[in-house]
């Protein structure tokens, strides 16, 4: 696959995620007891949070915030040089790093929201299998030579 129709494939991944998120989030946030969106503050009542604020930020700036500015990264490749502090892959930009980062915040994300609520929804198995997507993408070799330093 030629690396700039994967590279637009990984980042329309990213982008949706970003703005399904950032929507997710604000709603969360403005609406801390769930009634917005008729979520009932007993769907946490298991987990550490006492209202939907803290996950609304949580995901608002993980998976919402970070994909959108992970866009720009990937399309210019800036050479910030903070950025790269936490790139556990030094061969590689930190962009292409930071989205293998994302998918598997989703995974952590999905994976925590099913243990606290106790439940499996659709939702839940479709993000685990776009998680996985973005990771395929940002693994296949067209996108990894665009990104090796």
């Amino acid at each position: 696959m030629k690396s700039t129709i994967a590279r637009n494939i990984l980042i329309s991944l990213l982008g949706f995620l970003s703005i399904g998120a950032l929507g997710g989030g604000i709603v969360l946030i403005l609406s801390p007891t769930g009634e917005l969106i008729k979520m009932p503050l007993s769907m946490i009542g298991g987990s550490p949070f006492t209202s939907f604020l803290i996950p609304g930020i949580i995901l608002f700036l993980v998976l919402g915030v970070a994909p959108a500015f992970l866009i720009y990264a990937l399309l210019k490749k800036p050479g910030w040089k903070y950025a790269g502090i936490l790139n556990f892959f030094p061969d590689m930009h930190w962009a292409w790093s930071y989205s293998i980062y994302i998918a598997f915040g989703l995974i952590i994300w999905i994976q925590v929201e099913m243990i606290y609520l106790q439940a499996v929804h659709f939702l839940h198995t479709f993000y685990m299998f776009y998680a996985v997507a973005i990771l395929f993408f940002a693994l296949l070799p067209s996108i990894r030579d665009a990104y090796k330093k």
